[in-house]
């Protein structure tokens, strides 16, 4: 079963995990799309110097598809090691700095990728949505607190992070970047498309705005499955679980959804949820996702438990 996750950071690194569990009942093969506009930390700065494609996230998620034998967890280990002190190498991970020699040696990110992939004996391919860096630039509301309704622009996918305020409109730059190839042929190719849980803004919707992909997705025939996330960051402040259906509709009006999983506890009143489900085309499936200590996180062995009978069903 061909499996296509989309998104960034730790959300995306939570659902590839899920994935990784849940292929050993479901034969999954996993691809992973993975946004390419960090501008913040140790991938901003090998962006600002280099040049390259932002590698933290791409790093993320082939530490995430690490298989499970000593070798490998202990290079996917490796690949997360952070740089102590404030040297010109602090606050580096060293697979940052590996996936940048990868592609400078081969001068193409996808050739590099797939060599990590390699060297953690991944569990799926990890691609970028665009061979291109790209920035993300946002029109926020109240992003100064002395002037609550004033609208400003915010660029930079971590200023547009961390940015008080409500995001009004978000939108990538270049504004119609090509696609990754590879990353639009594994959407055609799939069975299942899995969108979240992740920062909404930049790293979900990201996908919708890269016209090549985002013409894929709708035109795939595979079925789709949304994540939600567990609780409202900087960038969805005041958002409803909702909303967050409706945002992904806003930027790519045709999508059409099959299946919405949200935790148990944190949906809240399900109704409301379950009728923005239904507007998209998806049933409401609900479960306990999150992990057991009470913080926002989402538990990779419980999603992968809600996600082997939904996607097993789909045989």
């Amino acid at each position: 079963m061909r499996v296509v996750a989309f998104g960034g950071g730790h959300g995306l690194a939570a659902a590839l995990r899920a994935l990784r569990l849940a292929s050993v009942d479901l034969d999954l093969a996993i691809t992973a799309v993975v946004t390419v506009a960090d501008d913040g930390g140790s991938s901003g700065r090998l962006r600002a110097d280099r040049g390259v494609l932002p590698p933290g996230d791409l790093r993320k998620a082939l530490a995430a598809l690490a298989a499970d034998d000593p070798l490998a967890i202990h290079t996917a280990d490796l690949f997360e090691h952070r740089f102590a002190g404030t040297d010109p190498l602090g606050g580096h991970a060293v697979g940052n700095l590996i996936l940048c020699g990868l592609m400078e040696l081969y001068g193409d990110p996808v050739r590099a990728l797939d060599h990590a992939a390699a060297l953690v004996r991944s569990a799926g391919r990890v691609l970028p949505m665009s061979r291109l860096p790209l920035a993300i630039e946002a029109e926020i509301r109240g992003a100064d607190p002395a002037r609550p309704d004033e609208v400003v622009t915010v660029r930079g996918q971590h200023s547009v992070a961390v940015a008080p305020g409500r995001v009004e409109s978000v939108r990538l730059i270049p504004d119609e970047p090509p696609a990754c190839a590879e990353a639009v042929a594994a959407v055609r190719a799939a069975d299942w498309l899995l969108f979240g849980p992740g920062s909404w803004y930049t790293s979900v919707i990201p996908h919708l705005l890269v016209p090549e992909l985002a013409e894929a997705i709708t035109q795939s025939p595979a079925r789709r499955l949304v994540t939600l996330n567990l609780a409202a960051d900087n960038e969805t402040a005041g958002m409803s679980l909702a909303g967050h259906l409706a945002a992904l509709t806003r930027y790519l009006p045709k999508l059409r959804v099959d299946v919405v999983l949200a935790d148990t506890v944190a949906v809240g009143d399900p109704e409301p949820v379950r009728r923005a489900a239904e507007s998209l085309g998806a049933r409401l499936v609900l479960a306990p996702v999150a992990v057991r200590d009470g913080t926002p996180r989402h538990d990779p062995v419980a999603i992968a438990a809600a996600l082997v009978p939904v996607l097993g069903a789909a045989r």
